[in-house]
């Protein structure tokens, strides 16, 4: 299904009940899990990501389908390397099938695991025989995926060994391994960060009861829709001393000239200005999922920018650069890329002639159907296509954006720019 977005005259009082984090949730359903699911999680995301992975912690199958949930197919691919005795083929989408986990499977292998290639050497689909890991010290590129990371550090303190992992080179998304270390921290298990190597000794999860915090990366859209509309927007459920490395966007955000508060009923109230930065200079590498909101808004805002640490957007959903490069080209901006971690706009421009509704394509990624849905606000009428993939992470967005003031009318394909 097809979106032709028209924004309403003003946003005024506009008050956003956000979904959960659903990187909180994956990960607190995973170490719940390992705990022998002895203490209770209040309420998780309610997203396809969440849900999928609910459903294969809950399966009794030999035979696992997690769609599209990236997220998904790192943690479950450690946690029954870990199951023992039991053995589970996991599968995923088409798209699935062409993102890289070679890199996990190798390290739990060091660990002791038995995982296997059905089809292609390094790609999903995986079989796996659980069995006791025994751990040790073993290293991992850190520039790659930090849920592979994650995916080890939280299966390690089960291993006979513990673990001692370093990450070689680059870190990136290091807050995400910061927030799996800080949320097993809250069941129990301790760990030493220092430099580039990660140590865990073996020990025992605690069951607790446990609250999700809002997400802070839905956030993101309303910060992108305050900076294009100057709207009273208030965005409620948002933790102020989060462990979610992309409550960063109200750092970037501010050179956007959003200031963001706390009201005294702990909502985030967002305030524009137009006081902007003239050029935006970033590293992205600690919050990639935060790029395709902060890019979009640099172009719409005409704001030359040079935006670094976009290395792991290609092994995404799609590869966000190229889908990034190619949707904003439709809107005129002709964005550079100088390498496969770095995305530049100096202001160029090039005609576009649409005599009908123009299209963005979303390529089965979220991110990408969000990211330009504010887009609205200066091209009445934009068209956003296949609508339904924000159910990966934030279901209820396009209803959010009803409520906020915007007319979504569905459209056919045929009454749309190719």
């Amino acid at each position: 299904m097809d979106y032709q977005i028209f924004p309403p005259e003003e946003i005024v009082d506009a008050r956003i009940n956000l979904p959960l984090s659903k990187s909180i949730s994956n990960r607190a359903l995973m170490i719940n899990a390992l705990t022998g699911n002895n203490g209770s999680i209040k309420e998780v995301a309610k997203c396809d990501d969440t849900d999928v992975m609910q459903a294969a912690l809950n399966s009794d199958s030999d035979s696992i389908n997690i769609g599209a949930a990236g997220t998904a197919m790192r943690f479950l691919t450690a946690y029954f390397a870990m199951q023992e005795g039991r053995t589970v083929t996991i599968d995923g989408s088409e798209r699935m099938r062409q993102r890289p986990i070679g890199l996990l499977v190798n390290a739990l292998r060091e660990c002791g695991a038995d995982i296997s290639y059905t089809q292609q050497e390094g790609y999903p689909p995986l079989a796996i025989t659980g069995k006791k890991l025994t751990g040790g010290n073993i290293t991992i590129d850190g520039s790659m995926s930090s849920q592979y990371i994650s995916a080890l550090l939280m299966a390690a303190p089960l291993m006979e060994k513990g673990l001692t992992l370093t990450l070689a080179g680059e870190i990136v998304s290091r807050p995400y391994i910061l927030m799996t270390l800080g949320l097993m921290k809250q069941w129990g298990v301790e760990s030493d960060f220092y430099g580039n190597t990660i140590t865990i000794a073996p020990q025992q999860y605690k069951a607790i009861d446990f609250t999700v915090e809002a997400d802070w990366s839905a956030a993101s859209y309303w910060f992108e829709t305050a900076a294009f509309s100057f709207g009273d927007i208030k965005l409620l459920g948002l933790d102020q001393n989060s462990l979610q490395g992309d409550s960063r966007v109200k750092q970037y955000f501010s050179n956007f000239g959003i200031e963001a508060q706390w009201d005294s009923e702990g909502a985030l109230e967002l305030n524009a200005s137009p006081d902007i930065t003239p050029r935006l200079t970033a590293d992205l590498s600690d919050c990639p999922d935060l790029a395709q909101t902060i890019i979009v808004t640099c172009c719409v805002l005409n704001l030359p920018f040079h935006i670094t640490g976009l290395s792991t957007l290609k092994i995404k959903e799609t590869d966000r650069l190229a889908a990034l490069c190619a949707e904003l080209r439709k809107l005129s901006f002709v964005i550079g890329q100088p390498d496969d971690s770095t995305l530049e706009w100096e202001g160029a421009r090039a005609p576009v002639d649409s005599e009908v509704p123009l299209a963005i394509d979303t390529y089965d990624d979220h991110r990408m159907a969000m990211a330009f849905a504010p887009v609205a606000l200066f091209l009445p009428g934009i068209v956003i296509r296949n609508v339904e993939v924000v159910n990966k992470s934030y279901p209820e967005f396009w209803n959010d954006m009803r409520l906020t003031g915007f007319t979504l009318q569905e459209i056919k394909p045929a009454e749309v720019e190719e």
